[in-house]
């Protein structure tokens, strides 16, 4: 069994990536699995290099440890997406000649009326398939006023797998309409692509992230099919919302892990009271001051807490969130 948290460095690291990096090392050490961590710095505009050395200073505070990942290395290479775009290229290359990708030369302001119509099912895309069968004689003329993004041409399917928390889900493609993009007009890598193939590579088995992610699965399980591989356990776990339902967010500047240290919280009471806002230890277990290492959170099953909920509301926090 092996699992990874993989946060992006985009700005220091909060309350609800920390609940989803403690889920996701206890499912692996539970089971005695290996523990990777991984660095989704694709966002050319947005992840900084210097903020992912701040994000693992702040996790080796807070005490979580990996068996493979940045600083520790790893039979996978490097564990910084930034450093691996040869590899989705190239594979977009191979893909390009088989024609399972394609070009799009959609505006932005064609996408957003496109997504504001009406849609006979649900999905995390939904096109129109506009650049899916241009001629080449078009292609050829639309490349000399725009860049394109591309498309995987996905197959009519439907899906069916068992989330760890959310049970069993159903999944379903459609031409054309959850056509989703792979690598973007301005040559960044989409997150799907980069996951599923990081994924296969490192040789993840489990992956642990939040409830906001499942719309993802459908595009991801299609990947992994393309690329002839089996595609992981699924565990999407509630999301961590503040006092007013609001959910914790870089770009919302939620409370951070340095903020909370600067007030004089310890590792400990950080875990300790995140792991009783979500019910995985009752206020017995965590004594006087709410407070648990990483070696406590280990006593429980976390096979048997039921996470189906949406969301984990933080009450036990002295400060405003």
């Amino acid at each position: 069994m092996k699992g990874r948290f993989a946060p992006s460095p985009t700005g220091y690291i909060h309350l609800g990536n920390v609940w989803i990096a403690m889920l996701a090392w206890l499912v692996v050490k539970q089971q005695g699995g290996t523990f990777v961590l991984r660095m989704e710095d694709i966002d050319t505009q947005r992840a900084k290099r210097s903020l992912g050395e701040a994000l693992l200073d702040d996790l080796e505070w807070l005490g979580l440890t990996w068996d493979e990942g940045p600083r520790m290395g790893g039979p996978a290479g490097t564990y910084w997406q930034s450093e691996r775009y040869d590899s989705y290229e190239k594979q977009l290359n191979k893909w390009q000649a088989n024609g399972l990708i394609y070009p799009c030369y959609c505006n932005r302001a064609r996408l957003q009326s496109i997504a504001s119509a009406p849609h006979g099912h649900e999905g995390i895309a939904h096109y129109d398939g506009h650049c899916r069968n241009l001629s080449p004689l078009m292609r050829a003329e639309l490349s000399q006023y725009k860049e394109p993004s591309w498309r995987m041409k996905v197959s009519k399917r439907s899906y069916e797998f068992m989330d760890r928390w959310q049970g069993v889900q159903h999944e379903e493609l459609w031409p054309a309409e959850d056509d989703f993009i792979v690598k973007r007009a301005d040559g960044m890598f989409a997150y799907n692509l980069a996951v599923v193939m990081d994924d296969i590579a490192m040789g993840i088995t489990d992956v642990v992230r939040g409830y906001d992610l499942l719309p993802a699965v459908a595009s991801q399980l299609w990947l992994y099919e393309c690329l002839g591989e089996s595609a992981p356990n699924y565990g999407h776990a509630p999301l961590v919302v503040d006092q007013e339902g609001h959910r914790l967010s870089k770009r919302q500047q939620s409370i951070t892990l340095r903020d909370l240290r600067a007030i004089g919280y310890s590792a400990s009471m950080i875990l300790g009271r995140l792991a009783l806002a979500a019910g995985l230890v009752s206020r017995k277990q965590t004594g006087r001051f709410e407070s648990l290492t990483w070696s406590d959170l280990l006593v429980g099953n976390i096979e048997n807490i039921s996470l189906k909920q949406k969301e984990i509301k933080l009450t036990n926090f002295d400060i405003v969130i």
